[in-house]
């Protein structure tokens, strides 16, 4: 279908308001022009010859003085003929010394405001035949001048730096410069010339954007809901692990609604004063108010939202002074402003309780990981401009990348195609993809070259991990094995789930606990000796096991009782003033009940490689032959995992009889079924 895209924003022309703002002032360059002018005015040099007062009485005397002109301070005038300078004492005179001249202009000074000099040289010009002479009216020009630069300058200098303060700091809160702009919001407006991405371009995730298509069309078409009654969600909130495609789909809201678009990140509302992120917040509103109906997104919103009065110090006044503006903004809304508010946060459990009620978010969508179709679906979209190779199989690396959100599968057709393009080839294979699938969940080769003993350690290591996970049903699917040093590790079992899981039984836990310590328990049976490479499965095993007991209850001498701690929220400072709400003695139990747990896997993992000692011996010889073992190679070096025994023997099996086998199994086991996060199920 058509998609209708929002206009753009006016902004005003590149350079426009820059030259507005940096135009030149009328008064500044007045006050320079006029000083330079008063400078060169008193100090521009005079082409007439200065000389003394007896030099003129002798020129009289001898009739070279053409014309007079008396002034109060100074006599000047003009000589027939030019006159020689004398020559200087110090100086030696001959026959080839030629003397200078002065120019015919003459000036020299005569007593001021002397009335008496005036008549008495107006009777020697007389007597001389000089008939050409005036009295000159008072000159106080440079007498002004004086004045003006003594002081109208030191005013016009003073005047002139208060007004470069005061535009330099008009220019820094509201003009461009280092603090301009304080009090606006950052939000950015989304504009149609920007590349435009769609819901079709949102692979998987269809229950997330069906409830977000419900708000683009009622934004379109608010008659068909309201007719019924209906009103739009004043907010939704995308929560989900990080990765899974929650700014996508803000972009693709912001791609499909025909309405203004304002997108901002919760750390741009916190700045270093006091009352800017409040301010801030009321400028989005009101913009978006202004262009109702619009969309606002927040990314990020726990940098802003989180639980007022937590931490040390009773909180953070900024924040919380931005996150109480938020909530009176959201709950402010009126009938007639169609302003909607999108939320993405990757940490929902530390929002303040206030911003998630409902009339402010009253929807939560979660983002979850996608599922088998989800990833094919997203291999379908990011290999779209990638040229494949005819073994490709987009089915087999969607089964084989079980637990990768959207953002890690799009990095590893990257590196694959990256590494195709440093092997000169033409097009992308599937040898490529499983390199890259590697590199990401294994890490990259490292250049170290283990010693012989320190490889066949590593060796007799993983080959503990693969041999228990080949034999244990409640472990996942070895998918390759390797003792090539990669990442941070000397070696490494890559664990592949045969299908996506959401919840795990204690049988399945114990055999990963068992998996865990496969590696420390073949050190024991061949060198009678454990070494530090099993720090990392020491820490995973005791987290699991730990878990078992305070979290999902499956401790049958503590019993159905959690006894979680406060270790979920460590940036909150919950655990502060939140005490323990067991005892020492509960505690004590706990430790040894981790204890017993840990103890009895690393027992039967023992026990399962001395029954398969050969098969140990085997691994570790072709571990040591080609440092590398996929899951079809291990098959031929030991036979079927019980995976696939298990799943050969289902696929022959009628389905008469596999009823009565798993009727059997619930009768004898009766196992039930307990809901694990994440982290609770080991994920290479």
């Amino acid at each position: 279908m058509a998609k209708d895209s929002p206009s753009p924003s006016k902004e005003p022309a590149e350079g426009e308001g820059e030259n507005t703002r940096r135009g030149g002032n009328p008064v500044m360059i007045a006050l320079v022009i006029a000083a330079l002018a008063a400078v060169l005015f008193l100090y521009r040099e005079d082409d007439r010859a200065r000389i003394t007062a007896s030099l003129f009485d002798q020129q009289l005397l001898l009739g070279n003085i053409e014309s007079v002109q008396i002034g109060d301070v100074e006599v000047t005038g003009v000589f027939e003929t030019r006159v020689d300078k004398p020559f200087p004492k110090d100086k030696n005179i001959d026959g080839d010394t030629k003397s200078e001249q002065y120019s015919k202009e003459f000036v020299f000074n005569r007593p001021p405001g002397n009335n008496v000099y005036a008549s008495e040289l107006e009777q020697r010009l007389k007597v001389n035949g000089v008939d050409d002479y005036e009295f000159k009216k008072p000159d106080s020009t440079a007498v002004i001048v004086q004045v003006l630069l003594m002081l109208v300058l030191p005013l016009g200098i003073l005047f002139l730096i208060f007004t470069m303060i005061r535009r330099s700091r008009n220019e820094m809160m509201g003009g461009g410069g280092f603090l301009s702009g304080f009090s606006k919001s950052p939000a950015k407006r989304f504009e149609a010339t920007d590349k435009i991405i769609t819901f079709d371009e949102v692979a998987g995730l269809q229950g997330v954007k069906e409830d977000l298509q419900e708000i683009v069309d009622y934004l379109k078409t608010p008659e068909k809901f309201q007719r019924l009654g209906g009103q739009v969600p004043k907010g939704v909130l995308l929560n989900g692990p990080p990765g899974t495609g929650k700014t996508l789909l803000a972009r693709a809201v912001a791609g499909e609604a025909s309405v203004p678009f304002y997108s901002v990140n919760g750390s741009e509302f916190i700045q270093m004063f006091v009352g800017v992120g409040a301010s801030r917040v009321r400028d989005l509103f009101k913009t978006a108010k202004e262009h109702s109906p619009s969309i606002i997104f927040i990314d990020e919103i726990d940098a802003v939202g989180r639980q007022r009065g937590a931490g040390v110090g009773g909180g953070h006044d900024e924040r919380e002074q931005t996150l109480n503006q938020i909530l009176g903004e959201m709950d402010g809304f009126s009938g007639t402003h169609a302003v909607i508010v999108i939320a993405a946060t990757n940490r929902p459990d530390v929002l303040d309780p206030a911003l998630l009620r409902p009339g402010r978010f009253d929807r939560h969508v979660t983002v979850g990981r996608p599922t088998m179709k989800g990833r094919e679906e997203i291999f379908k979209v990011h290999v779209r401009d990638v040229p494949l190779g005819e073994d490709v199989d987009l089915r087999r690396l969607a089964a084989g990348t079980v637990g990768l959100t959207g953002a890690d599968i799009r990095n590893m057709v990257n590196e694959g195609a990256l590494w195709a393009a440093r092997q000169d080839k033409k097009v992308v294979e599937m040898a490529d993809f499983d390199y890259a699938r590697d590199k990401i969940l294994m890490g990259a080769k490292r250049e170290e070259v283990l010693q012989e003993d320190e490889k066949e350690k590593t060796a007799y290591h993983e080959a503990g991990h693969t041999l228990t996970a080949w034999h244990l049903e409640g472990s996942h699917i070895v998918h390759k094995v390797t003792i090539i040093p990669r990442g941070r590790s000397l070696g490494a079992t890559q664990y592949v789930p045969n299908e996506d899981r959401l919840s795990m039984s204690k049988k399945e836990l114990d055999h990963q606990l068992i998996v865990l310590l496969g590696g420390r328990a073949a050190e024991k049976i061949v060198y009678n000796e454990t070494c530090v490479g099993a720090e990392n499965d020491l820490e995973r095993a005791t987290s699991i096991a730990r878990r078992m007991v305070t979290h999902w209850g499956m401790s049958p001498k503590i019993g159905p009782v959690s006894y979680k701690t406060s270790d979920e929220d460590p940036f909150l400072g919950r655990e502060i003033h939140q005490q323990r709400q067991f005892s020492e003695h509960t505690q004590e139990l706990i430790d040894e009940e981790v204890a017993r747990l840990l103890l009895e896997a690393d027992q039967k993992a023992e026990q399962l490689l001395r029954e398969h000692r050969g098969e140990l011996e085997t691994i570790t010889r072709g571990l040591l032959e080609r440092e590398e073992l996929s899951e079809v190679e291990l098959t031929e070096l030991i036979g079927p995992s019980i995976h696939k025994r298990n799943k050969d023997g289902k696929e022959t099996d009628g389905k008469e009889t596999e009823g009565k086998e798993t009727e059997g199994k619930e009768t004898e086991g009766k196992v039930e079924q307990f809901m694990a996060p994440e982290g609770a199920a080991e994920r290479t």
